[in-house]
């Protein structure tokens, strides 16, 4: 299969690299010193899934080098999407198919409205992993999972055929029954993870260790989960405790990488995560006074990353 990454950071980059290991024809859209690293040296994963070397079949920041697709696996952060939209429209034809991994639960849409309902699907994956140094992924941890599904919940032969795909590169695929349900159903892990972990600036196991900061965890994802009903979305019941679960099943340094990034300086999915808990908060007349107070904590550091230092007009 023809396939193109647009965004090859840790994520995209991750799966890009399990795909062409399995010998398909994968393309790596990126920039700057990542991407002469990869044009160079070829793609290096090390950590949790051993340590190996791909090349490429093309690593370029035009996406009109690669033309047109059958596959586009959507790597960039939730805040370019708008952007990114734009950029990919070389790589799309009447038969390609664009799956966001991003965090959060409004990037199909966006997508789809750029870029054509037919061509999206809705998409998230499930991985710990960071850009070591241009060119080189480390994977913390996590069984690396895509989950995917038609934004409109019908069952279709693409679906089927993009699973194969993955699981002939060893990466656990699974189609959803119902997409919405599953991407608010990592949202409202993500979101509360990221906030509170950016917040703390630990990991996890340490989160979890401190029955203070544990509770404001569970009492966040309890927030997005009435959030969730109140947008017509049946996220159910048992679904904090399972992203509890989910959490102490992680390595114990295990951070978000909207938190990584925020303790680093970078800009972040601020306003994609927990920013959008309060935004859909008050589209559906649902109080959420814990994240919004964790937005507003945590503003100024992605402020300060964007090179704004001017508070925002209330």
């Amino acid at each position: 299969m023809r396939i193109a990454v647009f965004g090859s950071g840790a994520v995209g980059g991750y799966f890009g690299a399990r795909l062409l290991q399995a010998g398909e024809t994968v393309s790596l859209i990126a920039r700057g010193e990542h991407l002469r690293a990869l044009q160079t040296h070829g793609l290096q994963v090390s950590g949790a899934s051993g340590t190996f070397t791909v090349q490429p079949h093309l690593a370029t920041d035009n996406p009109a080098e690669v033309g047109e697709v059958e596959l586009i696996l959507v790597g960039v952060k939730a805040w370019q999407i708008p952007e990114a939209a734009e950029a990919m429209r070389p790589l799309v034809g009447e038969k390609t198919t664009v799956l966001p991994l991003q965090n959060g639960v409004e990037a199909p849409f966006q997508l789809a409205e750029a870029l054509g309902k037919q061509a999206v699907l809705g998409g998230l994956c499930q991985i710990s992993a960071y850009l070591a140094a241009p060119g080189r992924i480390h994977h913390v941890g996590i069984e690396p999972t895509v989950v995917f599904g038609e934004l409109n919940r019908r069952s279709t032969a693409r679906l089927q055929l993009i699973r194969e795909v993955f699981e002939r590169a060893g990466v656990r695929a699974q189609i959803a029954e119902d997409i919405h349900v599953a991407l608010w159903d990592k949202f409202l892990f993500i979101a509360a993870f990221s906030a509170v972990g950016a917040a703390s600036r630990v990991g996890g196991g340490l989160i979890l260790q401190t029955p203070p900061t544990r509770q404001l965890l569970e009492e966040v994802m309890r927030e997005i989960w009435v959030v969730a009903r109140a947008a017509g979305v049946p996220l159910p019941a048992e679904t904090i405790a399972r992203r509890l679960s989910f959490v102490e099943q992680m390595p114990p340094h295990a951070m978000a990488s909207m938190a990584r990034d925020l303790i680093e300086g970078r800009p972040s999915e601020l306003e994609q995560l927990i920013g959008a808990v309060v935004r859909l908060g008050e589209r559906y007349e649902v109080a959420t006074p814990l994240s919004r107070a964790l937005y507003a904590a945590l503003l100024p550091q992605e402020q300060l990353a964007r090179g704004n230092r001017t508070p925002p007009v209330p």
